[in-house]
């Protein structure tokens, strides 16, 4: 028997709970054993004999989007993702990740990651400032989007020639993100020899390049990285995101 028919099979049984989603109240009936087979939350909702819902099989999300929650309900009965084609089809997922945490499914956070991870090495481009400061707004430390996307982003400074303006002025005020890039960078396990030392009088300390010199000061518009694509630095002022502020 086929994995897939298998997982139907065990998880699509006949009792169905109503999902209440939006402003709007959109309505989704969802197969109870599926939804709490994946969901500890669901599970701690709909199998609490103590819970109203539990008698009721009915739920409200009223502060999730429609169009987030659509396709939560994709990935349960499909146990796949539609990847990205373009960075601005990065934000849907995004908030689906956000759902994902909340739910408490880790096997949809996992896919999710991968997804995104799989976007930006594929198009060998790196996570924009926004992207970041929303992921940093709506998580806490040690979550893996958002280590993901600073590992990404500590990779993409480094190799820079120098540090585009806008994530100069971000390093500035958000103390956390310089330190969680510190740690990413530690966390590659450099060899000594590959990390110039600038007690060393041979060496430049990394202030003359080809151009001449320029100082640590030194910083440009955008990035010299020919296959680097920014599309929030017209947004590089902005110190908030979707009204958030970042943590």
């Amino acid at each position: 028997m086929p994995l897939l028919t298998f997982y139907h099979c065990r998880l699509l049984s006949s009792t169905l709970v109503d999902l209440y989603v939006g402003e709007e109240n959109s309505h989704y009936p969802l197969h109870e054993k599926l939804l709490c087979y994946h969901s500890p939350f669901f599970a701690s909702i709909f199998y609490n004999k103590d819970n109203k819902s539990s008698r009721t099989k009915e739920f409200g999300l009223p502060e999730i989007e429609d169009q987030t929650f659509a396709l939560f309900v994709g990935w349960l009965y499909a146990r796949a993702l539609r990847g990205p084609e373009e960075e601005r089809d990065i934000g849907p997922l995004l908030d689906l990740y956000f759902l994902a945490s909340k739910l408490q499914i880790e096997a949809l956070e996992t896919d999710i990651v991968e997804t995104v991870r799989a976007f930006y090495h594929d198009n060998e481009t790196y996570p924009g400032l926004r992207r970041v400061q929303y992921v940093y707004a709506n998580t806490d430390e040690d979550n893996v989007m958002r280590e993901m996307m600073v590992g990404s982003v500590a990779r993409y400074l480094t190799l820079a020639d120098s540090i585009p303006e806008h994530w100069a002025k971000a390093l500035k005020k958000n103390g956390q993100l310089s330190v969680d890039i510190i740690r990413s960078i530690q966390e590659w396990h450099l060899e000594a020899r590959q990390v110039p030392d600038a007690r060393d009088a041979s060496v430049d300390r990394g202030r003359n390049t080809f151009k001449g010199p320029v100082g640590f000061s030194h910083i440009e518009e955008g990035s010299s990285m020919q296959n680097v694509k920014e599309e929030d630095e017209e947004d590089e002022e902005e110190s908030h995101v979707n009204g958030n502020g970042v943590s």
